[in-house]
């Protein structure tokens, strides 16, 4: 059977690939043969920072919270210690937003924990 050099499924999956590589320099977003490994390290990358995000995101509330609830006079790990004595269920994301957002309600939470600890 001939090797298919011109036909349409070839010349579509090349199209495909150069178009995902658009943007990138050198030959990697102008050859086909260097673009194919670009991509498909470029899109391993995207794969696994979607994933990644997560977690970063995650540190960044806990990082903003422990900032908060320091001027507060309390450290973190105390604080969320309290929330849980407490029963206050709330995620570090409303949390983080919360101490942006909402200062006077941001205090009472940590009132709330304060008191759970006994302080």
């Amino acid at each position: 059977m001939p090797r298919a050099i011109d036909g349409s499924k070839r010349k579509d999956h090349r199209k495909k690939i150069l178009k995902l590589a658009k943007g990138f320099r050198g030959r990697r977003g102008t050859s086909f043969k260097a673009a194919k490994d670009a991509v498909v390290k470029s899109l391993t990358h995207a794969y696994e920072s979607r994933r990644n995000r997560k977690g970063e995101m995650r540190a960044l509330w806990i990082t903003r919270l422990n900032a908060a609830v320091r001027d507060e006079g309390i450290s973190y790990s105390r604080f969320i210690d309290g929330l849980t004595k407490a029963g206050v269920i709330i995620n570090r994301k409303a949390l983080s937003n919360m101490a942006i957002e909402d200062p006077s309600a941001f205090k009472a939470v940590v009132a709330t924990s304060k008191k759970a600890l006994g302080m």
